[in-house]
Order: structure tokens, then C-alpha cells, then sequence
């Protein structure tokens, strides 16, 4: 098992919600890590509150000089690449009788393409530390959530993906891992204009009684998982759900439960 510590490590969407939690358990286990996201105030004000072991950098990752610009920063704040996280995503929701085709190709874009081609950009670099690639999947794929279908059609290319890139990278000794979270609070619904913090937050705690553990996660301990696939030397081509038993699809038996009961 690899250790974080002097590792270089690159976070797409690392602004908020998971990608932020990971570059902060990252950063406190001693490695340098490389943020980005669209909004510049926001991404320089999530790096600022990490230190000087964070870099943040303003890039749209379905823009090709932006993605170079996010590898050379990267490898000149930690001096090489150790992982990659694509965790930068959108959500698009809608009934398959009204989707938009421009809407269903930009979050395409953003959450399988883009995503394609960062890792490709980074292999010379992953390859020199035999490092890590980690695609963020979801529990879309898991349990069906009717109106998902554009992100969780999405999310199913990233897992067949994975397992695609884990042969072809394999030779390189570079492993490649996709971590399907539950129910953790982002900011991905409130970014689509589908939700304001609160409605999303009220909905995620709705959902407690649908896992096994009977609570939603945090963004540390999807961040315990994540680091975990960076430094595990024999896993690749692995899903991992980190979800609670959300995507185990419980369903309470009324005659079971009032017979137990009795």
C-alpha cells in the first residue's frame, strides 16, 4: 500500500462537496494536491482555505488548453503525478419523451469525454510514478431513479470505462478504479438549477431510511475510499460502492416487519 504523503495528486470539481473533502484528506496525510473547477472565485477560495499544499486553478475540463494548463500546473505544484480524480461533474434531469439533444451532449461532455481526455493527457505523467486514475461514478447505476437518465447514462459509461482503461493502462502500471458514492451532499443539483442548498439537503435526509445504515454520508468518508483506490498497488478495474447500502434496494416486507413485530 502506497502511502499519500509527497504525493502530487490532481482533483477535477474540487470546489466543493467530495472533490473538496478529498483534497483536504489528502492534504492532511501530507500530499500536494491540484483543484479546478469553472468558477474562479470559488476554486480560489477553496484552495486558500487548504494551505499552501493546495493549488487551485480556474479550468473548464471540456476545453482542450485548459486541461493542458491543469496538467502543467499540476506537475509544477507537486513536481510529478501520482493520481488523477475525475470527479468534475454535471446533472441533467428530465423525461426521456422531453430531453434536450445539446443538454444531453454538454453533460456528456463534462462528466464522460472530458474526463476521457484528461486521463489521456495524463498517462506519460501517471506512468512515470505507475500512479492512479479514479473515475466518480454514482449509486444511479445501482438503484434507478426515473428522470436520471441522462446522468445515470453517464455514469454507466464511466464504470464501463474504467474496466476498459484498467487493461489498456495495466501494462503501464497504471491502475484505474471507479468509486460509486450515495447519497453525500453537493452542490451538483443546485449548479443544474434544479435545487437551492436547503431543498437538497431536506432531500438527501429524506432518503436515510433507503440505506442499510440508516443515514447519508459525508464527503470524508467518500474521501477514506478514494484514498484508498490511490494507494492500493493490486486493485484495478474495481467499482466500490461507498453508499450506506443505498444501492442495495431495501424493501421492507409489511407482513415480515408486523410478524417480527408481534
Amino acid at each position: 500500500m502506497k502511502s499519500l504523503q509527497d504525493m502530487s495528486i490532481l482533483i477535477t470539481g474540487g470546489g466543493s462537496g467530495i472533490g473538496l473533502g478529498t483534497a483536504r484528506y489528502c492534504i492532511e496525510r501530507g500530499a500536494k494536491v491540484t483543484i479546478c473547477g469553472r468558477r474562479e472565485d470559488k476554486i480560489k477560495d477553496a484552495a486558500s482555505s487548504l494551505g499552501d499544499q493546495c493549488r487551485g486553478i480556474a479550468a473548464d475540463i471540456t476545453v482542450a488548453n485548459d486541461r493542458e494548463k491543469l496538467l502543467a500546473a499540476a506537475v509544477d505544484h507537486g513536481g510529478q503525478l501520482d493520481a488523477l480524480i475525475n470527479n468534475a461533474g454535471n446533472m441533467y434531469r428530465g423525461a426521456i419523451t422531453s430531453l434536450d439533444e445539446q443538454a444531453l451532449q454538454a453533460v456528456f461532455h463534462t462528466n464522460v469525454i472530458a474526463a476521457m481526455m484528461l486521463t489521456g493527457l495524463c498517462t506519460p505523467q501517471l506512468a512515470r510514478r505507475e500512479g492512479s486514475v479514479v473515475f466518480v461514478g454514482s449509486i444511479h447505476t445501482r438503484r434507478a431513479f426515473p428522470g436520471a437518465s441522462p446522468y445515470a447514462a453517464t455514469k454507466a459509461a464511466v464504470q464501463g470505462l474504467t474496466r476498459v482503461l484498467a487493461a489498456e493502462l495495466g501494462e503501464q502500471k497504471i491502475r484505474v478504479n471507479c468509486l460509486l458514492p450515495g447519497a453525500v451532499f453537493t452542490e451538483i443539483n443546485q449548479r443544474a438549477g434544479l435545487m437551492d442548498d436547503e431543498t437538497a439537503l431536506q432531500r438527501l435526509q429524506g432518503m436515510s431510511d433507503l440505506h442499510a445504515l440508516g443515514r447519508i454520508g459525508t464527503t470524508e468518508e467518500v474521501a477514506e475510499a478514494m484514498a484508498y483506490l490511490i494507494c492500493a498497488e493490486w486493485v484495478t478495474g474495481a467499482m466500490i460502492d461507498i453508499d450506506g447500502g443505498l444501492g442495495l434496494g431495501i424493501t421492507q416486507d409489511p407482513a415480515i416487519t408486523n410478524r417480527e413485530e408481534q
